[in-house]
């Protein structure tokens, strides 16, 4: 039985890697947002406010939260998939003039709702690895967010190998956004469920493997995208890559799977015999979610708390301050990036750099090891009965962040590139070091709303921040509202590499905060 309990953990764990690494539709603007400026004759503060849509979408993720709360898990996922597919997919008719009128309206409303399908989606794959790997969330949460980053690589890998015009790209990133999400919620639905754990299975070879398996594929999406393989390889030769690289991680459920058949046969002359074996004890998810600090053993024998000391409901987390100093922590350090990483195909077109999509493949390389590595980290310390708290992850991640975009105002491509891979980065990490962090500050009983509240802020920044930049840039452009030079985002980089300090600055009281909290975790 305990077994069979582990290799349905790590179905489920496969299950989410595969949903993350198609859902970050959204980071796909930036590839084809020049081409759909042209098509719809749209200014630059429009074509702001549809990178803008696509984050509204975050604004009613909370109710993802409440609906998962009710509904079993793979009905959140198909709704979610729904949503996408509806959104993306009568853009992508109008594209190919199967609809003849859809104004920017439409466009904008389409997007909200395309936007917000990746709540859903995100939703089902947070609660999963929580629920499912309660000794291991970081390490889980972070392995599967670090898929997320790896979407633009696997969109820009399929339309580059069909695609011959910017146009054809355009068309088949809006065809891919809204069908890959559905397919793969439908082979995933199965397995997005909670698991009882068994307590006494060792999970230490299952992480590691995957670790190395993601570490594999992140230095394979550098190489084929950016290294020396760029130029050689085809376009065909990446998705095949791509598809093989996805496919390693079953490695894991299918040797647990089979390790547990050896263990249950013996061949005792000749004769295939059943062994005796008693099933090791059960625990169920409703155990883990508690609001006390009664103390648990891991799987691999050692005591160890229960990081939700609390469990907290949204209407008592709003008035905390320490969820406030986290929310503009968080719009100050990952909102941020991700406004940078929404007007990256702007800004190369601003700075003469016409490579676009090899920037974009760049900075979602980047994110993809940001969001791995404090998986990595929190795992190797746990392992050490060591903890490092959220607050001192974020702080050591937005330091960097805030010299790129300093970096940023020199003109030279190589500042372009470091700077890209940098926030790329720092991004990833905030973002998979808030999944942990929500749930030791606020509890995991109520993660689903709490963390969608956080993210909120999400449409809040690219609302101030991008919509400043627009602004900025129209104000130094021509008559006819292009830009071409260092002065179109001078100011804006100078203007965000400030508020990245002033979170900076946050975040380290936040820590001081939460010193005595996280002492009380580690003792």
């Amino acid at each position: 039985m305990g077994g069979k309990t582990t290799s349905l953990q790590w179905l489920s764990l496969v299950g989410v890697i595969w949903l993350q690494s198609i859902n970050g539709t959204n980071s796909n603007f930036p590839a084809y947002s020049s081409e759909l400026k042209k098509l719809l004759s749209l200014s630059q503060l429009q074509l702001n406010n549809l990178a803008l849509a696509s984050d509204a979408g975050k604004l009613f993720g909370c109710f993802a939260g409440f609906a998962a709360i009710y509904l079993p898990l793979w009905v959140i996922l198909l709704i979610g998939s729904s949503l996408g597919f509806l959104g993306y997919g009568i853009q992508y008719l109008f594209l190919t003039h199967h609809i003849s009128s859809l104004s920017f309206a439409h466009f904008f409303f389409l997007t909200v709702l395309a936007g917000n399908s990746i709540c859903w989606i995100n939703t089902v794959c947070y609660l999963v690895t929580i629920r499912n790997f309660p000794f291991h969330r970081q390490a889980a949460a972070g392995l599967t967010t670090s898929y997320l980053g790896l979407s633009p690589v696997v969109y820009t890998a399929v339309v580059g190998a069909i695609s011959s015009t910017p146009l054809q790209s355009a068309q088949h990133y809006l065809l891919f956004s809204s069908v890959f999400p559905l397919l793969v919620s439908l082979v995933a639905a199965p397995f997005m469920r909670s698991v009882a754990t068994a307590e006494a299975t060792s999970l230490e070879t299952g992480f590691v493997t995957l670790f190395m398996i993601t570490v594999a594929t992140g230095i394979y999406a550098v190489a084929t995208n950016l290294g020396p393989m760029s130029a050689m390889s085809s376009p065909w030769f990446n998705v095949i890559g791509v598809g093989v690289c996805l496919t390693l991680p079953l490695l894991v459920p299918v040797a647990e799977c089979l390790r547990d058949i050896l263990g249950r046969v013996c061949i005792i002359n000749r004769e295939v015999r059943v062994c005796d074996e008693t099933p090791a004890p059960l625990r169920g998810v409703e155990e883990f979610e508690t609001n006390t600090r009664k103390l648990e053993v891991d799987d691999r024998g050692a005591e160890k708390k229960i990081w939700a000391v609390e469990n907290i409901g949204v209407k008592l987390m709003v008035t905390r301050l320490n969820f406030w100093l986290y929310f503009f922590i968080y719009l100050c350090g990952a909102t941020l990036g991700l406004v940078y990483l929404n007007n990256l195909g702007q800004i190369a077109d601003s700075r003469g750099y016409s490579k676009t999509s090899s920037l974009v493949s760049l900075a979602s390389a980047f994110v993809f090891f940001g969001r791995l590595l404090p998986s990595f980290v929190d795992y190797a310390y746990s392992r050490k009965k060591l903890m490092i708290s959220g607050p001192t992850s974020i702080v050591a991640a937005m330091v960097p962040m805030s010299g790129a975009f300093f970096l940023l105002r020199n003109g030279s491509n190589v500042s372009l590139h470091v700077s890209t891979a940098i926030i790329g980065f720092c991004t990833g990490a905030i973002t998979t070091i808030s999944v942990s962090t929500t749930t030791e500050l606020f509890g995991v009983e109520n993660f689903g709303v709490n963390h969608n509240v956080v993210i909120a802020n999400i449409p809040m920044g690219s609302f101030l921040f991008g919509g400043v930049a627009a602004i900025v840039y129209r104000n130094k452009g021509d008559r006819d509202g292009k830009c071409m030079g260092l002065q179109c985002y001078n100011l804006v980089f100078m203007s965000w590499g400030s508020l990245c300090l002033l979170g900076t600055a946050l975040a380290l009281l936040l820590h001081f905060r939460t010193r005595k909290f996280y002492s009380q975790l580690r003792s």
